[in-house]
């Protein structure tokens, strides 16, 4: 019995390490890290249409049955 206690011990201890572990990498590896970067659309691509009924669009709205336009 006394054997099961410590196999039960040693397995927590490396839980904690382990999440101790990526804790600190997630830290070290956050974009909050990263320099900021300057959007690089001009304000004409900003304005321009992207919005387009394609076939899967169409589809999509069939299958969920908006109305028709």
């Amino acid at each position: 019995m006394a054997g099961q206690q410590e196999a039960k011990l040693g397995r927590r201890a490396f839980l904690r390490t382990l999440a101790a572990g990526a804790t600190a990498a997630v830290g070290t590896a956050s974009p909050i890290n990263e320099a900021a970067r300057a959007d690089s659309a001009t304000t004409d691509e900003k304005r321009r249409a992207r919005y387009r009924e394609t076939d899967h669009v169409n589809a999509f709205y069939r299958v969920n049955r908006y109305p028709a336009q």
